[in-house]
């Protein structure tokens, strides 16, 4: 029987990519997304991926919304945390609102969601938690004080996570994407594309995101059994740590 993962933010960008790289990997996937109703069903119709509605930042919608994946699927083995959103602006002008809707989404929902599955791995002794970070929780982003602390906190929650889990078979891992050729980078002015983004990548080009997915398909695998509590950098050399 197929084993069941479940990509949080998964009709979109990073996420869709991952989605259809479990799915081509023989997982049985479900795609969560937050509110575009239209990119979700088209997404469902050209993959035969089921979607499911509800807000990550809420644990109870989490609760709910999980009980159903694992209703129509099965128990999850492997739980994408993709799901985040942007709210930027300079510290010195952010309000409250845009601090805590970038805290509770792109932090807190990494509780929210691990919480629904984390003791049904304990307790059949095998998972794996991949959870995507960034490369500005590694090195921090002018205008996004709120987007780089909760990315660095995911890497945070990940290397405790892992620490708890690892002698029962489950492992706990982030990854941290560079500049992705994703809607939202395709929306930056080609000017500022060449002449400010690219300069710093050494690979000189954008990522795509099927380069995330085959990172997340693998460390998702039985093969990657020993690889816990490490963040994995996809960003073309811009960042070495």
């Amino acid at each position: 029987m197929a084993r069941v993962a479940l990509v949080t933010g998964g009709t979109r960008g990073i996420g869709a990519a991952i989605s259809k790289a479990l799915k081509a990997a023989g997982y049985a996937v479900a795609a969560s997304y937050a509110g575009n109703d239209s990119a979700a069903e088209k997404f469902k119709s050209e993959t035969g991926i089921p979607v499911y509605k509800w807000d990550v930042s809420s644990f109870d919608a989490c609760a709910a919304g999980v009980k159903q994946v694992e209703a129509d699927l099965g128990p999850v083995d492997v739980l994408v945390n993709n799901a985040g959103i942007t709210r930027d602006g300079a510290f010195h002008k952010m309000t409250l609102e845009q601090w805590n809707a970038v805290i509770n989404t792109n932090l807190g929902s990494l509780f929210n969601m691990t919480r629904q599955v984390i003791e049904g791995m304990r307790a059949r002794k095998f998972g794996r938690i991949v959870n995507i970070s960034s490369i500005n929780g590694q090195k921090g982003q002018f205008g996004q004080v709120n987007y780089s602390a909760a990315k660095a906190g995911d890497i945070g929650f990940t290397k405790a996570l892992a620490l708890e889990n690892a002698r029962g078979g489950i492992t706990v891992n982030a990854i941290c994407p560079g500049y992705i050729n994703t809607e939202m980078v395709q929306a930056v002015p080609k000017d500022v594309l060449d002449k400010a983004i690219l300069p710093l990548i050494p690979c000189n080009r954008l990522g795509e995101a099927e380069e995330i997915a085959r990172a997340v398909v693998f460390l998702a695998g039985d093969e990657s059994g020993f690889i816990t509590g490490s963040t994995l950098s996809i960003n073309g050399g811009q960042l070495m740590t």
